[in-house]
């Protein structure tokens, strides 16, 4: 496995947030962690990204404490996406994406740089907009030029808080299309923030489900998405039925308590 989780715990305070989150995660795969507000979601993205600083032999990527990394080699294995990111100056999509080379970059830019920049560009169909400002594009525009910002640093970990958040739908099913293509093609392990559950259910290979900072349920998303674990983490009661393009959930009514 090349990302595994083993008895990550974090409070903030006297709170718990996590509570001895255990897991395994190969590359090439599709991972949403999902579950209600609160239940420590982005809490346990950001240990996993050391955006948050884990404690020590809780998080391992490629066999190794992921503490124990320099912060150039991590970037260099992992990369996070923000749900939200500014660049507080003004900065050009070329430039955004550049920012993503910064591990390798010792002297100056090379043309392998560039290359690199401009190749993931052209296949996020981001060449168009090289010269315009990141602040002048689109939420699905400035979305994909993060992915591409990422994509740079050439990771073997994709980490992404809630891709498709205020995405319309055009753009929602972009972004999760290109994700699933680069575990498969590129063998890039995916790990992301979903709302959306059928889209989760879609798009994954696997699903955590998180309820107050603890694993309620992990495996295929046929396995986590059942009418029981929806109800018993929700707290609402759902038809579940099988689609053309997946799994589709109605919510019913709120359990009553």
């Amino acid at each position: 496995m090349f990302m595994q989780i083993k008895g990550l715990s974090v409070q903030f305070g006297a709170k718990p947030i996590l509570k001895d989150i255990r897991m395994e995660l190969p590359k090439g795969e599709v991972v949403s962690i999902v579950g209600p507000n609160g239940a420590g979601k982005t809490t346990l993205l950001k240990s996993m990204a050391s955006i948050l600083s884990p404690p020590r032999k809780a998080v391992w990527t490629d066999g190794k404490d992921v503490r124990l990394y320099a912060a150039n080699e991590l970037a260099k294995k992992q990369a996070y996406v923000p749900q939200h990111s500014s660049t507080g100056f003004p900065l050009t999509v070329m430039e955004t994406v550049l920012l993503g080379r910064k591990p390798y970059i010792k002297w100056g830019v090379t043309d392998q740089d560039l290359q690199i920049v401009e190749r993931i560009m052209d296949r996020l169909q981001l060449t168009r907009l090289s010269e315009q400002f990141i602040d002048e594009c689109s939420g699905g525009e400035r979305q994909k030029v993060l992915i591409a910002r990422a994509l740079a640093q050439e990771p073997e970990v994709l980490l992404l808080d809630e891709p498709t958040s205020a995405l319309d739908i055009r753009y929602q099913l972009e972004v999760l299309e290109l994700l699933r293509q680069l575990a498969r093609e590129q063998q890039v392990l995916v790990v992301l923030i979903l709302h959306d559950l059928e889209l989760a259910a879609r798009y994954s290979d696997r699903v955590i489900l998180l309820k107050e900072g603890e694993v309620f349920a992990a495996g295929r998303p046929e396995e986590v998405f059942t009418p029981a674990h929806i109800e018993q983490v929700y707290g609402v009661h759902v038809e579940i039925e099988q689609g053309s393009c997946g799994m589709k959930m109605t919510a019913i009514r709120p359990v009553l308590v």
